[in-house]
């Protein structure tokens, strides 16, 4: 054999052993690092479906790392708190509607014992531009507060009006404002796909039936008139919350939205420059319990930590959510904002929320589905 070729046969040998030692070692790099997470932390993987006004909580960079260092990483979907009743939950570790009502279907279509988590709340309310706000004062529809920035809308007054269907041209001080037109309305999501929109008829059902909580077939009938004006004099719906209140904060849609507090106050506390924006609290309304259903051990871990870790309940308050048990973290973090937010809801009635069945029949008929309780 010549110089060359055994030369040539040398490099070829040579080669082989360098690729083998390097497929090793990515292998054994692939072994070491599988189930970590970019930092370096070994994590599991928590899968849940969620409604979309906590989408950005679980995609905040703070909340992913306190997560990781507690030895979770949360990949989250989002989902109408009441469509979630519909998906296919194999394979997830939790669901995490906005409420109690629908988080009780959910517990009872997958067959799941374990008591829910409750680890925050939020009340609804109604934003609105500072024209609309100051012409609902100027018809007794609502109160403003000093500064103008927040205040009550009267719901027995508007669903008066609601019910007469009202213009905004027929409320006086609306002339010179050409974007107050049409018939008077709030927009608030699908009710039959979102939670939201479902506790807004709660709340109108419970004052326009004299302050009784629906219970059955003959109460939904009652109201239902109404609360279909309510509905279907919007149109076409959204099944959450963001996109309204997105479409509100860009300066487009409907003058008067409902939102959840929670939306409001992560703004604030982010310093976003808010515009003409008026904070309405319903002088009835309902809190939205953010309900956890945990499908799987881990989907429980997940659960109790956001209820009961102070890291993360900080987290939450920061983006706008109240927890539940303790007003003061709430207070503290909020308090150079209490021009747009009523920190102790003073004033403010919680109507009852009727049962997960009644409340979906309620919303039915809202949208002219039929519907029993």
């Amino acid at each position: 054999m010549g110089f060359r070729e055994h030369a040539a046969r040398v490099r070829r040998i040579l080669g082989i052993v360098l690729a083998v030692l390097l497929l090793g070692g990515v292998a054994a790099a692939l072994v070491v690092g599988g189930d970590q997470d970019d930092s370096g932390t070994a994590t599991k993987t928590v899968r849940g479906v969620i409604g979309s006004e906590k989408a950005e909580f679980f995609a905040d960079p703070e909340v992913v790392k306190a997560l990781a260092a507690r030895g979770l990483t949360v990949r989250t979907e989002t989902s109408g708190s009441w469509d979630m009743e519909q998906l296919p939950l194999k394979g997830y570790d939790f669901a995490f509607p906005s409420a109690k009502a629908p988080a009780d279907e959910l517990r009872t279509r997958t067959k799941v014992t374990a008591a829910p988590l409750r680890p925050f709340y939020s009340p609804l309310v109604v934003v609105a531009h500072s024209a609309a706000a100051k012409v609902l004062a100027g018809n007794g529809l609502a109160t403003l507060g000093a500064g103008g920035r927040t205040g009550t809308l009267q719901m027995g007054a508007y669903l008066a009006a609601a019910r007469d269907d009202r213009t905004w041209q027929q409320l006086k001080g609306s002339a010179g404002h050409p974007e107050l037109s049409g018939t008077l309305f709030i927009t608030s999501t699908d009710p039959v796909a979102s939670n939201s929109g479902a506790l807004y008829l709660a709340a109108a059902s419970y004052v326009a039936d004299g302050g009784r909580v629906a219970g059955d077939q003959a109460a939904v009938e009652r109201t239902a008139p109404l609360l279909r004006k309510l509905i279907q004099v919007q149109g076409a719906q959204q099944s959450s919350s963001d996109a309204p209140f997105r479409d509100f904060v860009s300066g487009v849609g409907n003058p008067l939205v409902l939102v959840y507090e929670s939306q409001v106050a992560a703004q604030l506390l982010a310093r976003q420059e808010m515009g003409d924006l008026v904070v309405l609290y319903p002088d009835t309304t309902v809190n939205s319990d953010h309900t956890l259903v945990p499908l799987t051990e881990a989907g429980r871990t997940l659960g109790e930590l956001l209820s009961s870790d102070p890291e993360l309940r900080k987290l939450a308050v920061r983006h706008g959510f109240r927890p539940q048990g303790a007003a003061a973290e709430f207070t503290a973090a909020t308090a150079g904002h209490t021009g747009y937010l009523n920190q102790t809801l003073g004033g403010v009635r919680q109507a009852p929320v009727p049962t997960s069945k009644v409340l979906h029949a309620m919303a039915l008929k809202a949208r002219d589905q039929g519907g029993t309780a």
